[in-house]
């Protein structure tokens, strides 16, 4: 089993009297897709955002290839190859689809010095953004407004400007939503391309999603780990099955 790059140890988060994620610990491992399930609520988004930085956790660590980044802001863990998507679409609708993602890209690979350049001119950067949008298959859309892109496009979109910072850990949350069943398959057939050199952790409700490309599942209730293993283990848990999948499955 590959060491973890990306780890969490009794992670917790109280806002006030509330406690929102409650002494998790997680393993995201290069060439797993690590899905995190469970009802809203239940503390998958908060998760993510101490994992990503958003948030400082009330107690519990993260660290990175072993080195410790508890606490480290998101451009830092975004310039150390964490790279999130967020539940809802968070483009620049005004600039094109190119220009999202050579925007993302400078971010990875700033170059202050170079002061005399147009950043439009920057080989690294705009081969970045063709790579990205290329993998999502936004190549033929690249001069399209991203505010005139639709509902799945933008969602393709946010995934190609993470894919162009160049990241080894690719935090997901909730990337299918609002997505017909063809957008879906396509971001499934994206995701286990580039599991292979990364570790990738998706939050998501679409559970025949989840079964079909997990290779672990983590579910949460209350904020707690209530189950985590593999998805036929965890699809045959008894407290899970009650607390959330319910008969069906």
């Amino acid at each position: 089993m590959a060491e973890p790059l990306l780890s969490a140890h009794g992670l917790t988060r109280h806002f006030g009297g509330v406690l929102a994620v409650d002494h998790v610990s997680i393993d995201l491992r290069p060439g797993e897709i690590h899905a995190v399930i469970g009802t809203n609520g239940a503390g998958k988004s908060t998760l993510i955002n101490l994992l990503a930085g958003e948030l400082a956790p009330t107690s519990g660590e993260v660290s990175l290839s072993g080195h410790a980044l508890t606490g480290a802001p998101p451009h830092r863990l975004a310039s150390l190859g964490v790279g999130r998507t967020f539940q809802r679409s968070n483009v620049f609708p005004d600039f094109t689809a190119f220009e999202n993602c050579r925007l993302a890209a400078q971010a990875r690979n700033a170059r202050p010095w170079a002061v005399h350049e147009k950043a439009l001119r920057c080989p690294t950067s705009g081969e970045a953004a063709r790579r990205a949008l290329a993998a999502v298959g936004l190549s033929r859309r690249s001069d399209v407004l991203a505010g005139l892109l639709s509902h799945g496009e933008r969602r393709e979109l946010e995934i190609a400007m993470c894919l162009a910072t160049e990241p080894k850990v690719l935090l997901l949350d909730e990337p299918l939503a609002g997505m017909g069943a063809e957008e879906s398959q396509r971001v499934l057939a994206l995701l286990r391309e580039l599991k292979p050199e990364r570790a990738i952790l998706l939050v998501e409700h679409d559970m025949d999603a989840v079964f079909a490309i997990a290779d672990v599942i983590t579910v949460m209730a209350d904020g707690a780990v209530l189950a985590a293993g593999l998805p036929e283990a965890v699809r045959a848990d008894p407290s899970v099955r009650e607390a959330y999948l319910g008969d069906a499955l």
